[in-house]
């Protein structure tokens, strides 16, 4: 990223997109606003922002198709905003390849800490030595990674938990650690590291139903093994 980060707000009720524009340029962010899924799906098939922030009950075009549309080109971070909070809601929207979601009425403190944390997990990591582990080969300033020399695709969020996992390969991690260092959260739904866990392994298993790398350590969290684990599955 150069110069201001540029964040794409795509938000049917023109009040909340107005305030919510509003607190992002108090940032210092190059907010472009969209007020209906269609013109934004057009406006994101010519060009990509740093962030998209998306409502996901929008008219017409939703904020899922819009979701699986950035994913299908690029791995930008999406911060999806629902007024549905349950947990099953929560879940169908992250499923859709969301990194992280806020739950309407939300804090507009909270929308600003939210933004700049998945922009700062897309800058370069202190460490920017190429590193291997396992089968696994990792680029932290490009933040691209590989398994046998084949190149993995990852979203931003699905990178930084490889990441997190490699740099503490063997050892137990708990969700809520997870919460707090990858996504920065002092707390959270432990459904929203499930689905992230679950999305990662579709990409760097073999075969996800039987993990080999990235265990199930039962009552506690996940344990990554760099050199593979073939015993009882998950």
């Amino acid at each position: 990223m150069s110069g201001r980060p540029r964040v794409v707000l795509v938000e049917d009720d023109t009040t909340v997109a107005a305030v919510v524009a509003q607190y992002l340029r108090a940032d210092d962010y190059d907010v472009v606003v969209h007020t209906d899924g269609a013109a934004a799906s057009e406006a994101l098939r010519t060009g990509l922002p740093d962030v998209l922030v998306v409502d996901r009950m929008l008219p017409g075009v939703s904020g899922d198709e819009l979701c699986a549309l950035v994913r299908a080109r690029s791995d930008i971070p999406v911060l999806m905003l629902t007024a549905r909070g349950s947990v099953e809601e929560r879940i169908e929207g992250l499923e859709t390849g969301a990194d992280d979601y806020l739950t309407k009425p939300f804090a507009m403190r909270e929308l600003q800490l939210r933004v700049r944390a998945l922009l700062r997990r897309r800058l370069p990591s202190d460490s920017s030595a190429v590193f291997t582990t396992g089968p696994f080969r990792v680029d932290p300033v490009r933040r691209r990674v590989w398994s046998d020399g084949r190149e993995v695709v990852l979203t931003a969020r699905e990178y930084d938990l490889l990441v997190h996992f490699a740099r503490r390969a063997g050892e137990a991690v708990t969700r809520d650690d997870l919460l707090r260092e990858v996504w920065g959260w002092t707390f959270g739904d432990a459904a929203t590291v499930t689905v992230h866990v679950r999305r990662l392994r579709e990409k760097i298993e073999p075969d996800p139903r039987f993990p080999r790398y990235l265990r199930t350590v039962w009552g506690a969290g996940y344990r990554f093994v760099p050199e593979g684990d073939v015993r009882a599955v998950d």
